[in-house]
């Protein structure tokens, strides 16, 4: 008998009613005797479903693992020994159905799953930092079965498979039931420190939730999700982890544009991690009819389970909420949104701040927990542009850069129409403006250490921060670089200060475009018959135009594309560059006046460019996963090198050191760089360095990391990288 079982044996053995408690988690049991086991020592047990034998007869135990004593893990894990506790498949309702085909699940949140084998299953690469959070070091990953486990073809000892029903809005419209159509839960690990990570397989095969589509991701889409999920991790933003990345020799067929021409890719796998799954959209499945869309959630009205995802959710990812309101549940319904709506704030607060763009931001995309969820056609901004669309196929420009925050909000108005059952709406939409205040706060809060205005926040800091925004918009220079490079410029006072001035604004000019290529940017994209049919439309229906491939918005932008080529056709390279130095110059001369008020009479003006260099360079990132950098490494992989892929991770495993060296980690030059211009995930649906050298003697001088094609990645991508479509 194993050591849980034991203890298991031991406390029943007491008889009577007895009451397991593990942290939060209870589960009643009784039987015919009349005595009560403590729950101190009824904590201590293991995980599972034991049946037990004592004179009174049979007894069903929940045994829940998560001590405070020796039965905690104390070493790391084996693949075989992981510390499973499937805490969620026990607190919510599965359904009693077993049939893995597409269809409506009601009244459940789980459907049971079964593993889908894939053959060959090939490791691309694995993240060691997320692979140590469930205790598994080099010596797991290493074996042959790892990739096995984690490509689906074996099951992990403790691991019980299901998949999750959720529902959501995708592009403002009620789409009815969703679900996991190609993930796989596997459980939850506590690992050795205590600390319980959900664990699935995205891109693992069929599910009851997989509509027309077949369960399965491809080599390319998996590699932008696994290296963006560890991207985003490494820039200190919430989101979820992935642990590794599993291809196989298992072809699916993808027409990746939608244009008639499939082409066979490989299967592949990647292992996801966060504490939880959970979305916006998962309470949604209680959704009444929705008037709009004519669709519903599948389990209308059911406010018995409504009650136990809040319940489940607030005591498991919000335990002080649930602390704080022990009795009071609708007190403690409407604490838990409130910190949703928080941490929502927070993190779209982040992304505007590095440039990234989700690009599917649906209910269904929304992590409950505050963490960036659902990589799919995602997009770090090269030239700054506020109307940036990193998704080709969002015709409407729903889900661009400026409006993520708007877009966020709103979908925290329907968590709120999702959850009335248990919360009315208008007490939850009425905190709603809080959202905006901690949006504001947080975003403020990192502009201002991007921008080193580190001793007293002012009245005009937002004007300078949209000042420097605008003028980036203006002249098409490179985010990333932008704002890195400013924390070479030295104090007003210090010496040699005008120098570094001036080769800030040399190297703020080098960032940005060139006359060719805003004139490729300004270029219109829409065939000349598509614009005549909606030119004709807008005048004759325009209400279907509005409900049409993005409608009006999409002809206003291709319109004004059309009004700016004519303005640009004699623009030169020359000219651009005149008009660029005088813009940079006038928001150098107002940043220069505003950085005159962090020196005080008193101040040690080396200590003070040290702290804000240090500072500055710890919230502007030298490297973000560009779309080109993810290309180089698909290419290399899809060609049965996956060096670049370990290279690429490396070096976003320190976005912002000066010193990243990627040499211990060889790379063989691409016959074709650049060659593929696509970068498409249907199933989710360069030459200057990275500032100029250095202004002051107290900085490191930066080494360029380059890829295997030479190219260097921090500089402004290559001309072909604009070619470059995610969808």
């Amino acid at each position: 008998m194993n050591r849980a079982i034991y203890i298991a044996s031991l406390h029943i053995s007491c008889g009577g009613k007895v009451q397991f408690r593990s942290r939060s988690i209870c589960k009643l049991i009784s039987s015919s005797s009349s005595s009560q086991v403590s729950s101190n020592s009824a904590s201590q047990v293991g995980h599972g479903l034991t049946n037990l034998q004592n004179k009174t007869g049979p007894v069903q135990i929940m045994l829940h693992r998560i001590t405070k004593n020796k039965l905690r893990p104390k070493k790391m894990a084996s693949l075989e020994s992981l510390n499973f506790d499937n805490l969620v498949l026990r607190s919510l309702p599965i359904d009693s159905a077993e049939e893995i085909q597409p269809r409506q699940v009601k009244g459940a949140c789980f459907s049971k799953m079964k593993l889908s084998p894939v053959a060959n299953p090939d490791t691309v690469a694995v993240s060691s930092s997320a692979l140590r959070l469930l205790d598994l070091d080099e010596e797991q990953w290493q074996r042959a079965e790892f990739a096995e486990y984690f490509g689906g073809n074996k099951l992990l000892p403790g691991s019980q498979l299901a998949a999750h029903c959720y529902c959501g809005h995708q592009f403002g419209y009620f789409a009815g039931q969703l679900g996991d159509g190609a993930a796989m839960y596997l459980g939850e690990v506590v690992n050795k420190a205590g600390k319980r990570w959900e664990i699935q397989l995205k891109g693992s095969g069929l599910t009851p939730y997989s509509r027309q589509a077949d369960g399965r991701k491809v080599l390319r889409s998996s590699i932008r999700e696994f290296l963006c999920s560890e991207a985003m991790h490494h820039l200190g933003i919430s989101t979820t982890r992935a642990g590794c990345c599993i291809t196989s020799d298992t072809k699916v067929i993808r027409d990746v544009f939608y244009s008639g021409n499939p082409i066979r890719e490989k299967a592949t796998v990647i292992l996801r991690i966060a504490p939880t799954f959970i979305r916006f959209g998962s309470f949604e499945i209680f959704k009444p009819l929705d008037p709009m869309s004519g669709r519903q959630g599948p389990s209308v009205g059911r406010k018995d389970i409504l009650d136990k995802m809040l319940d489940y959710t607030i005591k498991t990812f919000y335990p002080k909420v649930y602390e704080d309101h022990p009795e009071d549940t609708g007190a403690r319904n409407l604490a838990f949104y409130k910190e949703v709506m928080r941490l929502t704030a927070m993190l779209v607060a982040e992304w505007q701040c590095v440039g990234f763009c989700h690009g599917v931001l649906n209910t269904d995309n929304m992590s409950i927990a505050g963490a960036t969820i659902d990589y799919g056609p995602f997009g770090f901004m090269d030239a700054y542009n506020p109307d940036h669309i990193c998704n080709t196929s969002d015709d409407g420009g729903r889900y661009s850069y400026k409006k993520q925050p708007e877009i966020c909000r709103w979908n925290l108005g329907k968590l709120a129409e999702a959850i009335s059952m248990s919360l009315p709406e208008q007490e939850a939409k009425a905190e709603l403006p809080l959202y905006d205040e901690c949006y504001q706060r947080h975003y403020m809060e990192k502009m201002r250490k991007k921008l080193g205005l580190l001793r007293v926040a002012e009245d005009e800091d937002k004007a300078l921060i949209e000042s420097f925004l605008d003028t980036m918009d203006q002249t098409k220079a490179d985010f990333t670089n932008c704002f890195r490079c400013l924390s070479q410029l030295l104090l007003p006072g210090t010496p040699g200060c005008d120098d570094a001035k001036e080769k800030i604004l040399e190297y703020l000019v080098s960032q940005s475009c060139t006359a060719e290529e805003l004139k490729k940017a300004c270029k219109p994209q829409m065939d000349p018959r598509e614009m005549q049919m909606m030119m004709m439309l807008m005048q004759v229906n325009p209400d279907l135009l509005s409900q049409l491939a993005g409608g009006h918005q999409r002809l206003l932008r291709e319109l004004q594309k059309m009004e700016q080529a004519e303005e640009l056709k004699d623009l030169t390279d020359a000219k651009k560059q005149e008009t660029d130095r005088g813009k940079w110059s006038a928001w150098l001369d107002t940043y220069y006046v505003r950085l005159a008020k962090e020196v005080t009479t008193d101040a040690n003006l080396e200590e003070r460019n040290q702290e804000r260099s240090k500072v500055m360079n710890a919230n502007n990132p030298k490297f973000v996963l560009r779309n080109y950098i993810a290309q180089n490494a698909i290419n290399a992989a899809e060609k049965g090198d996956y060096s670049e892929v370990q290279r690429v991770l490396k070096m976003l495993e320190t976005p912002y050191s000066d010193t990243n060296d990627l040499e211990s980690l060889a790379a063989k030059p691409s016959e074709d760089e650049g060659a593929s211009t696509s970068t498409a995930d249907e199933d989710s649906g360069a030459t200057a360095g990275a500032g100029p050298s250095s202004a002051s003697n107290q900085q490191q001088t930066s080494t360029a990391v380059k890829s295997c094609t030479g190219l260097s990645y921090d500089s402004k991508p290559p001309e072909w990288a604009a070619n470059l479509q995610v969808t």
